[in-house]
């Protein structure tokens, strides 16, 4: 492998002011779109030893043909100048986040002469109010039921608003009081202007005031004995605390701010948006990516904040974020930009980026990252049982392998151990693309020089049966005398090429064998040189992915299961150790290596055991 690529410009020639750097392939398409506070130190980087870059740096540098750049002032100049060209060029080794659908929002159309109410998922209404967005649309339309009464705002199209004006006859809203009827002159411009006005700024949260005014006026009602009038009052008074309810106040009523969260593995990320207004969570937002680059924490933090913020919504003067990005002071003054653009005030307050550290910040701020975790696994698992992408995912794995035909089973193995000892492993079986736990196996492995050596035993047993099997025709067969159309392994070089011995050994070499290095993703065949490199992106490298962290987690959980009995067979057999005392001890200290560790005095101190026990099962353990 080359040292670098020929197009490395020479570091004398490449400045250290702060820039933007650009890099194209041999077509002139720009792949990947990056700032630095000093472009020498950040692009020299990116021109080490092609075999120290992290494969997914080297595949964007291999497929280059050219790199430039262009020096700015500082360093907010060269994230304006990123974000732009990332929205104009859309590299494709830059990370876009994808809103993993669209979410509807609750508008105001003040930018009409007779503002109307609406539920839309764009935000390209002129001048309109927008508010959410909402997890669900029965959710807006259950809130306009509420509110229409105390705030009767049309909610009809143009076409519908038009006809009802040259007929002047309000529509059967208006005759049931959910429309002020402004098209049949009941009110008029103005005043209908001035319901939609506080119907916005009930929504933004500032409800008390308006809440108060109709209690007073219910009130006063009631003392000249209009009851009629009195009920109404007290109707829309329910209705309005019963939507207010509805937004959970969850911190201090003067809270305003936007709360992120960011799960990821080497594959996606997800990120998780909660918009908090008054104290009260006013909506959510996620957005998920498909990682091209290695990319760090901090680096999806300045990704997500300008998906977040490139749209129309106003960045509040706090913003609780997982972790604190190294361009932070350039961040918030791009951000103190936009939000004083979109509130039109040049002296809005400016924007800060903290890390929620205690409190009910930090309590809101763990549940939001769990919220992202759980978007990650649904967009996983939504990925993993589409059909087409699973067929997808077999073909590029029979393209990529260059099998005779797509694996449609799929055996996975995983070594796991404990130092050393207590050696187990796992079969996983994907059929289809999709996981077939009836079929899963569970290895005990008496002793093992190392992994290799593990993975050639538990191969070897593998392929023990499926041979047998071949040789006594008369032999039940069952799904796990199966042959699979693939072998996977977790681990490079050595483990397959154990695992391809085993097979060479018993006379299956010609069922295909790969391992799936986990540092770098790669594909490892037997006896080659280099891996096989699949697209950060494909369906065919999430597909091994999900493989191999099923077998890991089979394979672990084995080994737990394990351990468990190890623990229960010892402590049985101490004398005076009966089952509920030995669940005791197992619930106190959790294993054999903590139990090892605990003085007598520490274990007496477990429910139900005495200093006599306590010692007793202490001398066991020092005689093992």
């Amino acid at each position: 492998m080359a040292e670098t690529v020929p197009y490395r410009p020479k570091t004398g020639d490449i400045p250290t002011n702060p820039g933007v750097y650009r890099f194209r392939d041999e077509s002139g398409r720009i792949l990947y779109v990056g700032k630095a506070k000093n472009l020498r130190a950040r692009l020299t980087s990116y021109f080490a030893p092609l075999n120290t870059l992290h494969e997914r740096t080297r595949r964007m540098v291999t497929s280059a043909a050219s790199v430039e750049w262009i020096i700015v002032g500082t360093e907010f100049e060269a994230l304006q100048l990123e974000f732009t060209w990332i929205k104009e060029f859309d590299p494709p080794f830059n990370i876009q986040f994808r809103d993993d659908k669209s979410y509807p929002y609750l508008a105001i159309t003040l930018g009409e002469k007779i503002p109307r109410v609406m539920v839309t998922r764009t935000r390209k209404i002129e001048n309109a109010r927008y508010f959410g967005p909402y997890t669900k649309t029965w959710a807006i339309r259950e809130t306009l039921d509420l509110i229409l009464p105390v705030f009767p705002v049309r909610t009809c199209s143009e076409g519908v608003y038009n006809k009802a004006e040259r007929a002047k006859r309000p529509c059967l809203l208006g005759d049931i009081g959910r429309c002020a009827a402004p098209c049949a002159g009941r009110v008029t411009p103005e005043e209908h202007r001035s319901i939609a006005l506080d119907l916005a700024t009930f929504m933004t949260g500032k409800n008390d005031g308006h809440i108060k005014s109709l209690k007073e006026k219910m009130a006063q009602a009631s003392a000249e004995q209009d009851y009629e009038t009195a009920a109404k009052y007290r109707d829309n008074i329910q209705a309005l605390e019963t939507v207010a309810s509805k937004s959970a106040v969850v911190l201090r009523d003067e809270v305003d701010t936007d709360i992120f969260g960011i799960a990821s593995d080497e594959l996606s990320a997800a990120v998780q948006m909660f918009i908090v207004r008054e104290g009260r969570i006013r909506g959510v937002h996620s957005w998920n990516v498909d990682t091209e680059l290695d990319v760090s924490v901090s680096e999806l933090v300045d990704n997500m904040l300008r998906t977040a913020y490139d749209s129309e919504e106003i960045p509040p003067k706090e913003i609780i974020v997982p972790e604190i990005p190294e361009d932070s002071v350039a961040l918030s003054s791009w951000l103190t930009e936009i939000r004083r653009e979109r509130l039109s005030d040049d002296r809005a307050a400016t924007v800060k980026l903290k890390v929620a550290q205690r409190g009910d910040l930090a309590a809101l701020a763990s549940t939001v990252k769990h919220n992202a975790q759980q978007a990650l696994v649904l967009y996983k698992t939504k990925r993993r049982s589409d059909y087409v992408t699973r067929t997808k995912a077999l073909s590029d794995i029979q393209e990529a392998l260059g099998l005779p035909e797509s694996p449609l089973r799929i055996e996975c193995f995983d070594v796991s151990h404990l130092g050393g000892t207590k050696i187990v492993a796992s079969m996983v079986v994907f059929e289809d693309g999709l996981a077939k736990k009836s079929d899963y196996r569970k290895f005990s492995i008496a002793q093992a020089r190392d992994d290799t050596d593990a993975m050639n035993q538990v191969l070897a047993r593998r392929a023990a049966y499926l041979t047998g099997l071949e040789e006594d025709s008369e032999k039940k067969a069952s799904s796990f005398s199966y042959p699979p159309g693939l072998f996977v392994v977790d681990g490079a070089l050595p483990q397959v090429n154990a695992a391809a011995q085993a097979l060479k050994d018993a006379g299956l070499s010609h069922i295909p064998v790969v391992g799936l290095a986990k540092r770098l993703e790669e594909l490892w065949m037997p006896g080659e040189k280099f891996p096989v490199i699949l697209p950060r992106n494909s369906e065919a490298l999430f597909l091994f992915q999900q493989l191999r962290d099923e077998a890991h987690r089979f394979a672990i959980t084995f080994q737990r299961a394990s351990r468990k009995r190890d623990i229960n067979t010892v402590l049985s057999e101490v004398p005076g150790m009966g089952p509920a005392k030995v669940k005791a001890v197992l619930a106190q200290f959790g294993s054999v290596a903590q139990l090892r560790k605990a003085t007598v005095e520490e274990i007496a101190q477990t429910p139900q055991i005495s200093p006599a026990i306590a010692q007793a099962i202490k001398d066991t353990l020092s005689q093992r």
